[in-house]
């Protein structure tokens, strides 16, 4: 292994900040901006009206956590986002477990910086909710993982969650946008209630296609390369490769992505700035992803499309 240096260590940083926005995260910039504009120019006049928000949506490893990380970063300029200061108007928060309304309540009021009493009910947690949205300003509050406050529940339950979200987005002292990311299990709350689903624009993550895709997943691959300085063997230029790597990310971007940064930071971390990117980084990185032996690894075996890249531990035969 060749000396790790500075340059190396920032280069792979760098590498690993990197964002590729998709059609699906520019509709979700798109519908940000929008619904900020809107609260700012309601904001302008003293009008208050109910609140917008959105409802992002994707299978796990899709980039969901990313994007809204990313929407975040690039609008720093445009709302106060920092949850230290007292404005704070993009408020962000995973749904805890267990996900009933009145714990999920309680986490959000710890979040906002409001010391908790534990003895109030459901309703009365969320009445303080609202009033500390108000005292920090607070335009959007984003639930990630929101399809746990439908796990597990009936339907009437799941309407009173459907009516919890509604509250906050109709307040009529502080309406506050509501942006719900999550598992496709998500849009079960949000059909729910005809009212909420046309409250909230909907933005969906979609699966990587083995064929359509080949290319894109292609120019994306030799972007990194070539951000990372470094060159690539024609064997992943090629269509079969790609096919390798959206299987082996299971048709997931954000993990195509992740993959490929991870393969070039074991180039660059093992031969430095003379690497050549290989095939053999990506069955690497698969090995310590998953501990899958070659005949099960989607960069080595030869009838790939038959392994579940999400299983780790996996062995072709009996254990011993």
């Amino acid at each position: 292994m060749t000396e790790i240096n500075n340059e190396t260590r920032k280069t792979v940083q760098d590498l690993r900040s990197v964002y590729v926005p998709t059609p699906s995260y520019r509709k979700l910039e798109a519908d940000f901006h929008k619904l900020l504009e809107q609260r700012r120019a309601d904001m302008a006049d003293g009008i208050v009206n109910k609140a917008e928000g959105i409802v992002l949506v994707g299978q796990s490893g899709s980039g969901k956590t990313t994007a809204i990380r990313e929407l975040i970063r690039k609008n720093k300029s445009l709302l106060q986002t920092d949850s230290t200061q007292d404005i704070c108007e993009f408020f962000s928060l995973q749904v805890p477990s267990p996900a009933t309304m009145k714990f999920v309540g309680a986490a959000t009021l710890r979040a906002l910086g409001y010391p908790y009493s534990g003895d109030k009910q459901g309703p009365a947690i969320w009445d303080q909710v609202k009033v500390q949205l108000k005292l920090r300003q607070t335009c959007f509050l984003h639930l990630d993982e929101a399809q746990d406050l439908a796990r597990y529940q009936t339907d009437k339950e799941r309407q009173s969650v459907v009516n919890t979200l509604k509250s906050v987005m109709e307040n009529s002292l502080w309406p506050t946008g509501l942006i719900l990311s999550g598992m496709p299990d998500l849009k079960k709350i949000v059909n729910q209630d005809p009212q909420l689903a046309r409250r909230l624009y909907p933005v969906e993550i979609g699966r990587l296609h083995a064929v359509r895709d080949v290319e894109p997943v292609l120019d994306i691959v030799q972007k990194y390369v070539a951000r990372a300085k470094v060159k690539a063997q024609s064997c992943v230029r090629k269509e079969s490769f790609a096919k390798r790597l959206m299987h082996a990310a299971d048709y997931e971007f954000g993990l195509m992505t992740e993959i490929t940064v991870q393969a070039l930071s074991k180039a660059l971390f093992n031969e430095g700035f003379e690497a050549e990117l290989q095939l053999r980084h990506f069955a690497d990185v698969f090995f310590d992803r998953s501990a899958a032996i070659d005949a099960l690894n989607p960069f080595v075996a030869e009838d790939f499309t038959r392994i579940d890249p999400r299983q780790i531990f996996e062995f072709d035969g009996e254990d011993a």
